[in-house]
């Protein structure tokens, strides 16, 4: 009934497998189990050994009957019952045994091929994940990982027992009597069709049952994070939410009722034939047994072999499915491990020079990388890659900040100012030019040089669902615990902390939601000064903060731009006045530069922005309630 079981669900699962695979898959599948060679060789012995004695016993058995028939001794009958015991649990011991090795195996290939993926993800550019659908990508580190370990535990210990417990059953039964042989396999049929008619039925059931259970993983996902819940509550009906999330689970429900249904009326089925064919080994055998063609105890092993030989034959009509099923898993793997990162660690980099860093861009020209480049199509849920990049949006920028000088980029949304700061820690590489730390490309510097080096402080700073202390220390693990409270002392928290009842262990919750807008600034400024980087870039830091918290952020931004150079991106032009230099980016290029009152007495675009700004600030200022619109 095993058997038949794995051909019903090998049949369902068969509908969604594709027909082939990538040529040379086959053997980067080989090469990459290579390093469990001598674990895979001991399981297949081993899965060898049992397959010979599941067809041992029933011949043994077999024996016991003539013997107790034929009027034998009875230490010889003994002696069959103790050997049949002994092959027993020698079976149960091996069954033991493979089970250990079939786990050390697979645990073993999980372990390599998420470890691999793993670092290989870290590896590629931010382009990648911001096309990527994150459940696509944990989906390869999960699921297909899962799939392609049963490629060598349950789909190739499944096929070698199988082939060999065949070969030995039919070749035993063909010995024994091919009268009964040509009956069983007569039969066989009977046994299959009916799985293969459920097994399509199941595996229609079985894709809606999964897109319904993605649709409420969405929905569930999308609602229930801080977000999403807000704009629900906001905007939404949540009355409509939860029938629509009602009528899909109603739905899986009945699916579930139906799966349950289908799968107990095949199982009788298959127990009926089942019952119906030993009947007639049993008659055919007893028939030729009277009439001294056959011994009794022959009967009895055709009729125990005919489970040997039937199990085998029904898994076996799965063996293209389950294989290609994880090949194809494989083949999802192999596929985000062949996406090459753009950016690499050349083999000759260097550290930045020791003392005051300068950072300097070249004719630095720039486009965003096409999808092709960075991303694939199954792992965006679209049919084809967005043919659209590659056009060049930076135009020849040069500028130098000198070590300890602080560079203010200004200008409208959109003109490249965040484009200019993401290339600097190398999250992109230039098309042309160079940017240089120190005097150094920092194509030719190693990546935890630069890490140590830069430290940017973004507009919707980060923070991982963890402690204070984490996130924190997140920049420099193995800070101690004073210097983690003089960082959040000089990023002004210290009075949040004190007011939190659990302290630096207080879990900050996704995406830190659990703090205010300045709170979670604060808190990743308190993270730069922990590392203690020489250059410190600020994209917008305070752009999304109301007059009190802009304030807090700017005081603890004192100590953030002490003594380092820093790439300064503003939103409130008053808060670059005191800037060494200031950048006017328009369309991609540096339209002027210069001092907050060199820029204003040229009546150029800086002026422009800087009294549009302070117009529409003093008119916010005098506008009286009544002319608000709501």
């Amino acid at each position: 009934m095993d058997g038949a079981w794995s051909l019903m669900m090998g049949a369902a699962r068969g509908a969604d497998t594709p027909k082939g695979v990538r040529k040379g898959t086959v053997r980067r599948v080989l090469r990459f189990a290579r390093p469990h060679r001598s674990l895979l060789v001991t399981f297949l012995i081993l899965t060898v050994a049992s397959a010979v004695l599941a067809v041992t016993t029933p011949v043994l058995a077999g024996r016991v009957v003539d013997a107790i028939v034929g009027g034998h001794d009875a230490g010889v009958v003994v002696g069959l019952a103790v050997l049949i015991a002994g092959l027993a649990i020698l079976d149960a011991l091996l069954g033991v045994v493979e089970r250990w090795q079939s786990a050390r195996i697979g645990e073993g290939l999980i372990y390599d091929l998420r470890g691999a993926v793993f670092e290989h993800v870290q590896q590629m550019p931010v382009a990648f994940f911001t096309r990527t659908r994150t459940g696509a990508l944990v989906s390869r580190l999960n699921n297909d990982v899962m799939g392609a370990q049963r490629a060598f535990t349950s789909t190739l210990s499944g096929l070698v027992a199988n082939v060999i417990q065949l070969v030995l059953s039919l070749g035993v039964m063909i010995t024994l009597s091919w009268q009964v042989t040509l009956l069983a396999l007569v039969l066989l049929p009977i046994f299959v069709l009916p799985a293969r008619r459920v097994g399509r039925k199941l595996a229609d059931l079985q894709r809606e049952a999964a897109g319904l259970n993605a649709a409420m993983t969405t929905q569930m996902t999308e609602r229930f994070s801080a977000p999403g819940a807000t704009l629900v509550k906001l905007f939404g009906r949540p009355r409509v939410e939860a029938e629509e999330f009602s009528a899909r689970a109603g739905r899986v429900r009945d699916i579930g009722v139906k799966n349950a249904m289908a799968t107990r009326w095949f199982m009788t089925s298959l127990t009926l034939v089942s019952a119906l064919a030993t009947a007639l080994v049993y008659g055919l055998g007893g028939w030729l047994a009277i009439g001294g063609q056959l011994a009794p105890g022959t009967v009895v092993a055709l009729a125990l072999l005919l489970t040997r030989l039937y199990s085998p034959l029904t898994a076996l009509a799965n063996v293209r499915v389950d294989v290609m099923t994880a090949l194809v898993s494989f083949e999802r793997v192999f596929e985000v491990l062949d996406l090459p990162p753009m950016i690499k660690e050349r083999p000759s980099a260097g550290t930045v020079p020791s003392g005051g860093v300068s950072v300097s861009f070249d004719d630095v020209r720039f486009g965003y990388p096409a999808a092709a480049k960075v991303s694939l199509a199954s792992l965006e849920d679209v049919a084809s890659l967005d043919q659209r990049g590659g056009q060049e949006v930076l135009h020849g920028i040069s500028f130098t900040a000198e070590p300890g000088q602080m560079v203010a980029l200004v200008g409208s949304s959109g003109a490249g100012k965040s484009t200019i700061a993401s290339l600097v820690p190398r999250l992109y590489d230039v098309d042309s030019g160079a940017i240089r730390l120190s005097g150094v490309d920092v194509r030719d510097l190693t990546f935890d040089s630069i890490r140590d080096t830069v430290g940017v402080v973004t507009q919707d700073g980060h923070l991982f669902h963890d402690t204070i202390r984490a996130n924190v220390a997140y920049a420099r693990p193995e800070a101690g615990e004073a210097e983690i409270v003089e960082a959040l002392e000089r990023a002004r928290l210290s009075d949040l902390i004190a007011t939190l009842p659990d302290g630096l262990d207080t879990v900050v919750g996704e995406r830190g939601y659990r703090l205010s807008g300045g709170e979670r600034q604060r808190l990743t400024i308190a993270r730069l000064l922990l590392a203690n980087q020489r250059v410190v870039i600020l994209d917008e830091a305070t752009a999304h903060l109301d007059s009190e918290s802009e304030a807090a952020v700017q005081e603890a931004l004192v100590y953030a731009l002490e003594g380092r150079t820093a790439l300064v991106i503003a939103h409130r032009l008053s808060t670059i006045r005191a800037a060494d230099q200031i950048l006017v980016v328009e369309a991609g290029q540096v339209v002027e530069r210069g001092t907050h009152s060199e820029l204003l007495n040229r009546d150029g675009r800086y002026a422009e922005l800087y009294n549009t700004q302070y117009r529409r600030a003093a008119v916010d200022t005098v506008r009286p309630v009544d002319d608000v619109v709501l």
